[in-house]
């Protein structure tokens, strides 16, 4: 996997020019200084579209006193979510129409930027001849607790996505984030666009497929000295982010489904320790000793890869168990809500269910 910043990779002879589009839904307190970084890229030719969808916290106001302060700001402002619609796949779609870019940078309204981030993608991407690049990022560490749920969800994604095979173009793995999408506009138009996952709520692993699936170039690049982001400031938060990650993308919105998963996860990553207890065959406590040995020095390893911190990596039973319980709750809500609850708006699930179009690797 590619490195952003690594030497060797040819800055292209003319730098075309890039929108980076970041929707914004009640974002006041993080938005000014993502953005910050944003602006502070030595890129030549930038744009940033600001999308406001609905805020109701000073996120609108913000939004238009930086495009006062910076000529490379353009503020759009949604004020109503048409009926079939996601808030942040509208946002997006939106946001695309008003770009002016040849290519389209997806980032969420928080993740922060190293100044030359844009311009080592670019390159990279000229490079390599992709059409369309995602990023490892930098997970920013919170507390103990949550970061051996962060470590855990994060080590299974990216088993999950095969992210070895990404720019395979004969494998059908891929790979988005919503932190960093990068794809070329004539790349865009060739899929089928927003309006196809437009009910999707993995929607940023859904616009990665897409575009493999038309055809797409795809990349992932390692950028964890580059990008970086704050997943979620407390349990508490993560629990609300579950609530569509989970019964929404794990489970498919089926509940079986959501429990099976679980409990294969669950055997997959306790089986080790669960070979230690007493009372099994010698050989069965030494299958257990070399799957614990080998589950740590996994978790060492995705520690040094992601930057993450290596005591709540390492107590991954503890990651398991917690996001465990996070995806389960997720799936009683979805049962009790009758949908999924995302930006203040409730998704009935039978709608939701007629907008599967992500084929998740779990």
């Amino acid at each position: 996997m590619p490195r952003l910043g690594a030497p060797g990779v040819p800055e292209p002879v003319r730098w075309p020019r890039v929108s980076l589009v970041i929707p914004a839904c009640n974002e006041v307190d993080t938005l000014e200084a993502a953005v910050a970084s944003r602006l502070a890229q030595d890129y030549p030719d930038l744009e940033l579209v600001l999308v406001d969808d609905r805020s109701s916290d000073g996120t609108s106001d913000l939004v238009d006193r930086l495009a006062a302060t910076d000529a490379r700001v353009k503020p759009l402002h949604i004020t109503h979510l048409p009926e079939g619609w996601l808030g942040k796949l509208h946002a997006l779609h939106r946001g695309a129409e008003a770009a002016t870019g040849d290519w389209l940078l997806f980032s969420d309204a928080d993740v922060h930027f190293a100044p030359d981030t844009v311009r080592r993608a670019m390159a990279l991407c000229e490079a390599r001849s992709w059409n369309f690049l995602t990023v490892l990022f930098r997970l920013r560490p919170t507390s103990f607790l949550l970061d051996t749920a962060v470590s855990t969800t994060m080590r299974m994604i990216g088993t999950a996505a095969r992210l070895h095979r990404v720019a395979d173009p004969g494998s059908s793995a891929s790979m988005g984030a919503g932190v960093f999408n990068l794809v070329h506009r004539d790349m865009l138009a060739r899929t089928r666009g927003f309006e196809w996952i437009k009910l999707e709520i993995a929607d940023d692993a859904a616009l990665g497929q897409m575009v493999k699936r038309a055809g797409g170039r795809c990349g992932v690049a390692h950028a964890l000295g580059h990008v970086s982001v704050e997943l979620y400031p407390s349990l508490g938060a993560m629990a609300r982010g579950c609530e569509k990650a989970g019964f929404g993308v794990m489970g498919q919105l089926s509940n079986t489904r959501l429990v099976l998963s679980c409990l294969l996860f669950l055997l997959i990553e306790t089986a080790p320790l669960l070979a230690l207890a007493p009372g099994w065959p010698a050989w069965l406590r030494g299958l257990g000793m070399v799957g614990t040995g080998a589950a740590l020095a996994t978790c060492a390893l995705a520690s040094h890869v992601l930057r993450r911190p290596l005591l709540p990596t390492l107590a991954f039973p503890v990651g398991t168990l917690l996001f465990v319980t996070l995806l389960l709750r997720s799936g009683w809500l979805g049962w009790r809500r009758g949908g999924i609850v995302w930006r203040g708006t409730l998704y009935p699930t039978e709608l939701l269910r007629t907008g599967i179009r992500f084929e998740t690797p779990f």
